[in-house]
């Protein structure tokens, strides 16, 4: 049975639908993220888990409980849900030391001293803390704030812990650290996580499954290689990766990249639900894409824009008809210069209407 479950939860201000008719099933142990752009409802919906935010419409359960449900009148207080809770900003508190910080929300529970100090050393042990525990936070870097925070949240024994953009304030260094220290606590404490994030490679690094959201809507719910590998649209394809969309055009019955008088090889056979279109999209990964020689009857003529040098790989920008197409190559590979010609030959290329 699924541990964390919404049915058609729905959050609306005014005239604007936040989350639309919600459906979600989470796992116990498992990390499912919220990923989207900004505004499509992914924190809206966290919040309506954790009871910090009223639900319009729907129900959310936790194992057999009800926490959530307006037809029902039934509504669960936050400090009675059992979450640990993780936020953006650090919200340590600077006028108690580590160890005061992680205690404090134990002694509100009333819970017995030796309880208390049991479970805060387990967590300050956890997160790598306990040399730090009569430190002030302030004299902690930002990682070490935010394993304070992730400490304190801890501590309680959540049944789930609910994260909204945890590591957006730390520097890139940090931040991939902290990612797998998280999954390292999850897979050692088995509490189920609900990850907000618009940072799809933080999502794909932690997370069983992925929900892609648009304008409160559901895309799509999978494992971040299924994502990645079978988009279920468009917006998840451009979401998901660097991608490249590309304006192809028929002229009678051959597919031509706009402004190219060059019709597409036989490997690049636009689908027929194609057909009825006038202008559509060759969507593609600058990864997918190889260099080719010109004799190869699948390759697509064009030429090089750019050549940026990026560690370990080497970022092309090749002009094809009127069309920019991104190519990334291993920086060991050889590949044409600047203003070269060159043909590109696509390894797994997607089909999209404009409009989809």
């Amino acid at each position: 049975m699924s541990f964390v479950r919404l049915i058609d939860v729905t959050r609306r201000f005014g005239d604007v639908t936040a989350v639309n008719k919600l459906n979600l099933k989470i796992d116990k142990g498992e990390c499912f993220s919220m990923l989207g752009p900004s505004g499509c409802g992914k924190t809206t919906t966290l919040r309506m888990v954790a009871g910090f935010e009223d639900l319009t419409d729907g129900e959310v359960w936790v194992g057999d409980k009800l926490f959530s449900s307006p037809k029902k009148h039934h509504y669960t207080p936050p400090e009675n849900r059992n979450f640990g809770m993780v936020f953006q900003a650090f919200a340590v508190w600077p006028h108690m030391s580590v160890y005061e910080n992680i205690a404090f929300p134990l002694r509100l529970r009333k819970l017995e001293k030796a309880e208390i100090e049991r479970r805060t050393k387990d967590a300050l042990t956890a997160t790598n803390l306990l040399d730090s525990a009569n430190d002030s936070p302030a004299d902690l870097s930002g990682g070490g704030k935010q394993r304070v925070a992730l400490a304190r949240a801890l501590a309680i024994n959540p049944d789930v812990m609910l994260l909204d953009e945890p590591l957006s304030s730390l520097d890139p260094h940090l931040r991939e650290e902290m990612r797998f220290e998280i999954k390292e606590l999850q897979n050692k404490y088995g509490f189920s996580i609900i990850y907000v994030t618009h940072d799809q490679s933080e999502a794909m690094a932690l997370s069983d499954r992925i929900l892609v959201m648009k304008l409160g809507v559901m895309q799509q719910v999978d494992t971040p290689l299924n994502i990645y590998n079978n988009p279920a649209n468009k917006f998840v394809f451009s979401f998901i990766g660097v991608s490249n969309f590309t304006d192809v055009q028929w002229k009678g019955d051959t597919a031509h990249i706009s402004g190219s008088e060059l019709a597409l090889p036989a490997s690049l056979v636009a689908p027929n639900s194609m057909k009825d279109e006038r202008t559509f999209s060759l969507a593609s990964r600058p990864t997918e894409i190889n260099f080719t020689s010109e004799s190869d009857p699948d390759g697509v003529r064009g030429f090089v824009l750019r050549k940026a040098f990026l560690g370990e790989i080497i970022d092309y920008l090749i002009k094809v008809g009127d069309q920019e197409i991104r190519v990334q190559t291993g920086r060991r590979d050889s590949g044409p210069e600047v203003e070269q010609g060159c043909c590109l030959k696509f390894l797994r290329p997607f089909w999209y209407q404009m409009d989809d």
